[in-house]
């Protein structure tokens, strides 16, 4: 019998950056207070890393 994965391989990426990203972004208003860091640790790491991870990974199964 064959299990079915409950989760694949991009989905699993995307959640660790975005928790990633969400800890980047804690980091960055406790230290830094820099709006401009913030922006980039949230929505850099947190959506457009896993998205370029995922695409490229796609790209080459190709």
């Amino acid at each position: 019998m064959t299990r079915d994965r409950l989760l694949s391989a991009e989905t699993k990426t995307t959640l660790v950056f975005m928790f990633l990203g969400l800890t980047a972004w804690y980091l960055a208003q406790q230290y830094l207070g820099n709006w401009l860091v913030e922006l980039v640790a949230l929505f850099g790491v947190g959506i457009v890393l896993p998205t370029l991870i995922n695409e490229l990974r796609r790209q080459s199964n190709e």
